[in-house]
């Protein structure tokens, strides 16, 4: 696909693919994180696939991805604000593992800026104004 606009960083599909793949598999895992994610994924190699299409797509402009992360992390129904932490810590680390310094490094904060936005998604959702929390 020829796309308009240059990548964010240098990296390929299948570095992004394979990133995707050693991070899932970690997930899975994971104590805390792998449960929440069990609830939702049945079929890894298709979540897989999807989620390496919304990072081709954030990355390398290719218009591969159409979803709502922020509805898919809203409508899960078990995604709470401390997830965010352990969920980046543990794709910083498969980045560091996986990648160049430099394509960690970009990709790691393009990865928290999109974790700040789903994460005040939630939290908006999840308190009342002045951070009172929603009592369901």
């Amino acid at each position: 696909m020829t796309n308009a606009l240059p990548p964010k960083f240098p990296i390929t599909r299948p570095e992004i693919e394979r990133v995707v793949a050693r991070f899932y598999a970690a997930v899975r895992e994971h104590p805390g994180l792998g449960p929440v994610f069990a609830v939702h994924v049945k079929d890894w190699p298709a979540h897989e696939a999807k989620i390496a299409n919304f990072w081709a797509n954030a990355i390398l402009n290719e218009r591969v991805y159409d979803g709502s992360p922020m509805a898919a992390h809203v409508n899960a129904g078990n995604v709470r604000p401390g997830m965010f932490g352990p969920w980046l810590a543990l794709f910083d680390a498969t980045l560091m593992t996986e990648l160049t310094p430099d394509q960690a490094a970009a990709w790691s904060a393009l990865a928290h800026r999109i974790g700040r936005s789903l994460r005040a998604g939630v939290v908006d959702r999840q308190t009342l104004p002045g951070g009172v929390p929603k009592l369901h």
